[in-house]
């Protein structure tokens, strides 16, 4: 927004008005102006090449467009130039990724039996259109958007691996001569499998094809080059499903991740181990938008920037009995349930619809953020999708979690009140204390993470930004060029 510029008092106008003649003064100027051009040829020439230079801005900036300084085309300019990075890595060469064409067994098989992926759900809908799930009417990514494709899904919380796979099958950075690659892709549906035998009271079955991974991939040249240390996995659910240790409580796990050779891997997982997680990395958990075009993301971060947000902040979930970490959440329900400025959506039905669960959260200012079954929520990334600044209880929600992907400084993005600190009591009384210009600041911090944090369409490749995979291989490149680089 432009200040108008103060104008002179009335009086000052008034009494200086008649002691001057602008057409003489005009007159006398350009003569002036037009015999000392004739009198001095260098300032002839100095003032022909302004004038050049000044046509060709002028006639630049009309034909080419360019943005108009203001925080709305500002943030589009982003959205769109932040991909050529990426795209330009793959160009050149700097970012190429091999994928690993798996025996059946390690994904594309395991769907034939999808409905005993989990032992609490029909996995069948939730793995359809490459993990995406079933489409759902759109929540306001607009028409006119450039894309005939669906755009939202009600994708499952744990089928990160399943996108990750088919976002790399048809990205720009894939390459299928191994020779060429700096990265090497293993697509394992870890987690899926991992699910499936939860109660599987049989260790030895219960790791079994994890054992046979690692066979597969200690036999493969590429795997020997480097002793594994350019490959990656992706893996839909949290890091402690596959770590599973001697003396450690047996609550359904595998010990994927502690078999010896994948300690030189990377790993990436939705949630990493924060103490023994040296060689793992946090991705995002998937919501429910997948666009395939960089005018969709524009579409959607106007929408949740212009809604109206009558809650100071809101709270989705429920209770947990038994852990000490999700103790908090007791705390929350009861200052929620009793103040008029929360908005209290207690997990059931509706927690699982996509429009419901984003609808509280774009009608709130602040969306509390409690660890649950483990440290990590979905919750986490539904709410900076709906413009919601998130407010973390414990570092290890997403601080310790997600380095790649959010901004070192926490406070530019989100709130943090240490769930053993009295101000976890009286969390109204915190987040009203916040000013206002602050909470739009944040707001806008949230609202230009959309596009990183979330996962494009997989049938694109090109969608014009940055989404969750780009993000994840570019940061991949540097960290294996760096280990490489210790050898």
């Amino acid at each position: 927004m432009f200040s108008r510029k103060p104008s002179p008092p009335s009086s000052w106008t008034e009494k200086e008005e008649h002691h001057y003649d602008n057409n003489k003064i005009t007159k006398e100027s350009s003569l002036f102006f037009t015999t000392t051009l004739k009198n001095n040829p260098r300032l002839k020439y100095t003032a022909l090449l302004f004038f050049f230079l000044l046509s060709w801005y002028v006639v630049n900036s009309v034909w080419f467009n360019l943005p108009a300084k203001n925080d709305n085309s500002q943030s589009q300019n982003d959205v769109k130039i932040s991909k050529t990075t990426v795209l330009n890595n793959c160009r050149n060469g700097t970012l190429s990724v091999y994928v690993y064409d798996l025996p059946a067994e390690f994904n594309f098989g395991l769907l034939e039996n999808c409905r005993h992926l989990n032992v609490y759900t029909d996995m069948c809908p939730h793995v359809a259109n490459r993990g995406l799930g079933q489409a759902i009417s759109d929540l306001g990514s607009g028409s006119g958007s450039g894309s005939t494709r669906p755009s939202w899904f009600a994708t499952h919380q744990f089928i990160a691996e399943m996108i990750f796979h088919a976002r790399v099958e048809s990205h720009a950075c894939r390459t299928r001569d191994p020779g060429r690659a700096a990265l090497f892709y293993v697509p394992f549906y870890g987690g899926l499998h991992a699910s499936s035998k939860f109660r599987e009271s049989n260790l030895t079955e219960r790791d079994a094809l994890a054992v046979r991974l690692v066979d597969f991939l200690t036999e493969q040249p590429w795997w020997r080059r480097n002793q594994g240390r350019d490959h990656f996995l992706a893996l839909g659910r949290t890091a402690w499903d596959f770590m599973r240790a001697p003396q450690s409580p047996d609550f359904g796990a595998n010990r994927l991740l502690n078999l010896p050779p994948l300690k030189n891997a990377t790993v990436l997982t939705v949630e990493r181990q924060p103490w023994q997680g040296k060689n793992q990395r946090g991705i995002p958990y998937p919501s429910y938008f997948h666009p395939s075009t960089w005018r969709e993301v524009v579409t959607w971060q106007e929408r949740v920037r212009g809604s109206s947000r009558p809650n100071l902040f809101s709270f989705i979930g429920g209770p947990r009995k038994g852990l000490e970490k999700a103790a908090i959440r007791d705390k929350l329900i009861a200052q929620c349930s009793g103040s008029t400025r929360c908005e209290l959506l207690r997990c059931g039905s509706k927690c699982h619809d996509p429009g419901h669960v984003l609808g509280v959260m774009a009608r709130s200012d602040f969306c509390l953020q409690a660890p649950g079954d483990s440290f990590t929520r979905r919750s986490t990334f539904d709410s900076v999708l709906a413009g919601c600044i998130p407010v973390f209880f414990s570092e290890h929600t997403a601080y310790s979690q997600y380095g790649w992907f959010l901004p070192q400084e926490h406070g530019e993005y989100s709130v943090f009140i240490d769930e053993k600190s009295e101000a976890s009591r009286r969390v109204e009384e915190e987040l009203a204390r916040i000013p206002r210009e602050r909470v739009e600041r944040m707001r806008e911090r949230v609202i230009g993470l959309i596009p990183r944090l979330t996962y494009a369409h997989p049938s694109t490749t090109d969608a014009g930004f940055d989404d969750a995979v780009d993000v994840a291989l570019a940061a991949l490149a540097d960290h294996v060029h760096f280990k490489l680089s210790l050898n």
